[in-house]
């Protein structure tokens, strides 16, 4: 699976979501079938995000790393990787250095694959 670079035929939301004092930003996308996605920015830090649905994270450009909530390990993401939250979670996330740009998808039940 690649990382799309583009979205074509979808609303864009102008009202920023914006979470830790403007550490994480993100934009909403809506898509004709009903889908729904963000584009964001992590700026560094650390940040703990829960979940409603579940959620695939794809990595844009720049590092995180990330520990599901009840997992001891912590893993390390990078550009073009992929990392998925399952629905009623959460998670740790921290960026070192640099911007970590992200797509954020919220995934339907059938689709989300249960963990990383």
């Amino acid at each position: 699976m690649s990382i799309p670079a583009e979205f074509r035929g979808v609303t864009a939301i102008a009202k920023a979501n914006i979470y830790f004092d403007g550490k994480v930003i993100s934009h909403t996308l809506l898509f004709p079938d009903g889908a729904r996605k963000t584009l964001g920015l992590i700026y560094p830090g650390q940040f703990h995000f829960g979940t409603d649905k579940a959620e695939r994270m794809e990595i844009v450009a720049g590092e995180c790393l990330v520990k599901l909530d009840g997992q001891a390990v912590q893993n390390s993401y990078a550009a073009g990787q992929v990392f998925e939250v399952p629905a009623k979670a959460g998670f740790n996330i921290e960026v070192k250095q640099g911007i970590c740009e992200y797509i954020c998808s919220f995934l339907p039940r059938a689709e989300h694959s249960g963990g990383v």
